[in-house]
């Protein structure tokens, strides 16, 4: 059979081995978490950008500030978590959009408490099922991490780059 098309169109997937059953799974979790030596020996060649989903490859955050934060939490945030810019939702984790340091720290100095007028709202947003293959021109195009949304723009996650070539490679629970 053409494993590549099963695992595509596949809800679970049974792989075996001299009439026995070896591992039964859904797609991502046989290519992420194989079984054995025989198995990953098994789908070492698919093609896992049509496969391997966002959600198995997105994290949490490192920081988000509240829409009520001033700049100075945000500025206090990603020192905190050493990064330059820093996701911003409301109360219920719903994206408004990214902060950048050198915008926070700005405000800072002007003596504004309001981040309200440096949100950047076009930030790239995906569903937890959209595959790496879909993800991929986005990521290559994006000075952002990719939110991982859902279907009410909650914040589940966000990719960073290199998460995706992570995910081609195989390599969704390693450090890369």
């Amino acid at each position: 059979h053409d494993l590549d098309e099963a695992l595509k169109l596949g809800d679970r997937i049974a792989i075996m081995k001299d009439g026995a059953v070896v591992q039964i799974g859904t797609p991502e979790e046989i290519l992420t978490s194989p079984a054995n030596d025989y198995v990953k020996e098994f789908v070492q060649d698919v093609n896992r950008t049509k496969v391997i989903t966002a959600s198995t490859i997105m994290k949490k955050p490192d920081a988000v500030a509240s829409h009520k934060d001033g700049p100075a939490v945000a500025v206090r945030k990603m020192k905190e978590a050493g990064i330059s810019s820093i996701f911003v939702s409301d109360k219920d984790r719903h994206l408004k959009g990214i902060v950048n340091i050198d915008d926070a720290t700005r405000l800072v100095k002007e003596g504004n408490k309001n981040l309200e007028s440096i949100i950047i709202e076009d930030v790239p947003t995906t569903s937890p099922d959209t595959s790496i293959d879909d993800l991929l021109p986005v990521a290559i195009n994006t000075k952002y991490p990719i939110v991982v949304v859902d279907d009410n723009k909650k914040m589940l996650g966000i990719i960073v780059r290199v998460s995706v070539l992570a995910g081609i490679l195989g390599e969704e629970g390693e450090n890369v």
